[in-house]
């Protein structure tokens, strides 16, 4: 269920946001993430003493509009069934708001946004020997879920994310599809492993996706005026190789073609 053996992986992924006392509640209760530190301006939130979600405060930030580029969702990978399961029952006790549920294939996934508009993906993947490929891409689609199914996996009630959630992957809006593949393909090195109309999927080490950049409410979208509310800085994790390369032939201060820092980081920091 992790990505961990991926060359390239998401670490973790920070948003500014207008009440950070609000959203941090929401990823706290929702979500179960443990507050790993906070001083009032930054706000790390994540399971087992890893960072997965950092919160930059900033009350005077303009609000993202959603036609803009920039997150779509951010996609939390849960270790097994049993606790999608046990987190869906816990939506249910909690009244979350949905937004939606699907079989992916690869994956069943469940949908809902945070109070400042943040899209969040909760899921968890397929084993690898159930993916199928056509034509050299992992098949995906978008099928009703088994909900009833699902919430019958729960062997115990979900109190915390479980140590081994992590970022499975992180979806983009994004001006262009090419343009999103030259760069997320051609510089970063991620593979692309899939398309759906308007949408492009990328991944590392045979995994079905870290990345994905679409043009749904996007199209056409220029680059990002900052600052403003949602997607701060995404973080990808390299193994040494992979990363002394991408330095070497990267600037420091790395952007997507919107405008979104990318920070480069070592495993295992």
């Amino acid at each position: 269920m992790s990505t961990a053996s991926a060359p390239l992986e998401i670490g973790r992924v920070a948003l500014t946001v207008n009440d950070i006392g609000r959203v941090g509640s929401f990823y706290k209760q929702a979500l179960g993430l443990a507050e790993i530190s906070n001083d009032g301006e930054t706000l790390r939130l994540g399971a087992a003493n890893t960072t997965l979600l950092e919160l930059r405060a900033d009350k005077n930030a303009r609000k993202r509009s959603p036609k803009e580029a920039g997150l779509f969702h951010t996609a939390f990978l849960l270790p097994s069934r049993a606790d999608l399961g046990a987190w869906l029952l816990h939506a249910s006790e909690s009244r979350l708001q949905l937004e939606g549920a699907s079989d992916h294939l690869i994956s069943e996934a469940i949908y809902m946004s945070d109070p400042e508009g943040n899209g969040i993906e909760i899921y968890v993947d397929r084993p690898r020997s159930a993916w199928k490929t056509q034509n050299g891409q992992i098949q995906m689609a978008t099928n009703g879920l088994d909900l009833n199914n699902l919430a019958a996996n729960a062997t115990a009630p979900f109190t915390q994310a479980p140590a081994g959630t992590v970022i499975g992957h992180v979806h983009l809006q994004t001006g262009s599809v090419p343009e999103a593949e030259a760069f997320y393909n051609g510089e970063l090195g991620f593979a692309i492993t899939t398309h759906y109309p308007g949408a492009a999927f990328y991944g590392s080490g045979g995994y079905h996706h870290h990345l994905a950049t679409n043009t749904w409410n996007s199209r056409g979208a220029g680059k990002r005026d900052l600052p403003s509310t949602g997607l701060a800085d995404l973080e990808i994790l390299a193994d040494a190789a992979p990363l002394a390369a991408l330095r070497a032939k990267l600037p420091a201060a790395l952007t997507d073609p919107w405008g979104t820092p990318i920070t480069l980081s070592p495993k295992g920091s």
